[in-house]
């Protein structure tokens, strides 16, 4: 990379899975977000058709507007990665177009076909450096199932569940309903590779399965159904990758707290549609003793270095009454939305919003492609 040129970024957003709108709020922010003196800045936005086009990248048509979700605009000029990492235009009827080298990709992808190992491989192959985890922690990061062996394995307290998916839930419907009635119920039904809330159901009885599996089908053909939790507190935590080689850290714990409104528990209109303000209180920091806080900052490290993580994650974390800490899922590509923990927690750390952008880009483009 020529010195004399800025860093060269791609940031990708939008992507094929139900978060796709969640990933372009997300991209708005982190657009703002970047100091356009150190970098230039290339916008990709990859429809739900699964189209890459020359997005224009402006915020104010990324955000959420009076409750209308975004999303990439299909009609842009299509892209394409090339050979020696550079960017190419690929109207179609004219001569490609090459864009330059991209010297690092700020994948902003949400959920399956993006944050779950796939980008992350695509660029792997084509030896692009990336912010966030690689492909094995991508791909056990999205999937709850192997999350959940992952993170027992590491000595971390999990909830009961258990795996139906749609093969076994249409041959033998009598046989997953007992596997369900014998964790007890309450329980949460959930797509295995989902996230933003999408698809969840908390069912309080036989009855109710029916229809949470139905919503859960809508997001994924595997699903994970786990014990609740004894009423518990949901804490989380934001990590980063430590700079030159240095252990991750953990910033201080947040709490969400979720009543009113017939919101049971932190879901999707809580986290993003405008009147879900009313719903959902964020305290950061959590009211926590500084034993029990300690505690949990140190799982969240342990979580991450569980699944080989690398550059950032969110982990959550149920807190029961008898001060029981249960692990509940690691994020690794957390929400940079306005209202997103990650930032927060970041923020009340000492890292400002562009300067944790900036410092996931640095750790990016000191790591290499490849085996490590």
């Amino acid at each position: 990379m020529s010195s004399e040129r800025k860093i060269r970024v791609a940031v990708v957003f939008g992507g094929r899975s139900s978060e796709h709108a969640i990933s372009c709020v997300t991209a708005a922010n982190v657009l703002q977000a970047i100091d356009r003196d150190k970098y230039e800045v290339i916008p990709i936005g990859i429809s739900t058709s699964g189209h890459w086009v020359l997005e224009s990248g402006d915020p104010e048509r990324l955000s959420i507007s009076d409750g209308k979700l975004p999303e990439v605009d299909v009609t842009a000029l299509p892209v394409l990665f090339g050979s020696n990492r550079e960017l190419v235009v690929n109207d179609p009827g004219s001569v490609p177009n090459t864009l330059g080298e991209v010297d690092v990709v700020f994948p902003l992808l949400h959920g399956p076909w993006g944050e779950d190992g796939t980008i992350q491989g695509l660029l792997e192959m084509t030896d692009i450096r990336y912010v966030g985890s690689g492909v094995l922690a991508s791909a056990v990061g999205m999937d709850k199932h192997f999350m959940k062996v992952v993170f027992q394995a590491a000595g971390l307290a999990i909830t009961p569940y258990v795996v139906v998916r749609d093969r076994e839930w249409a041959a033998d419907p009598a046989a997953c309903r007992a596997k369900v009635d014998a964790l007890g119920y309450p329980v949460f039904v959930k797509p295995a590779r989902g996230g933003s809330s999408l698809g969840i159901s908390k069912v309080d009885g036989p009855d109710e399965l029916d229809e949470a599996f139905a919503a859960a089908h809508v997001h994924d053909p595997k699903v994970l159904v786990e014990a609740a939790a004894n009423h518990p507190r949901e804490i989380e935590v934001a990590v980063l990758q430590g700079l030159n080689g240095g252990r991750p850290e953990a910033s201080v714990c947040g709490e969400i707290t979720v009543s009113g409104g017939g919101h049971e528990f932190y879901d999707f209109e809580t986290k993003y549609l405008p009147e879900g303000d009313d719903f959902a209180a964020l305290s950061i920091p959590a009211d926590l003793p500084d034993e029990v806080a300690a505690e949990i900052r140190a799982q969240s490290v342990t979580a991450f270095e569980a699944i080989e993580g690398e550059g950032l994650a969110r982990v959550d974390f149920f807190l029961e009454p008898d001060g029981r800490v249960i692990i509940n899922e690691i994020n690794t590509m957390p929400g940079f939305t306005p209202k997103s923990m990650f930032p927060l927690l970041w923020n009340a750390s000492g890292v400002d919003y562009p300067a944790l952008v900036d410092r996931l880009l640095t750790l990016a483009m000191t790591r290499p492609t490849g085996l490590r």
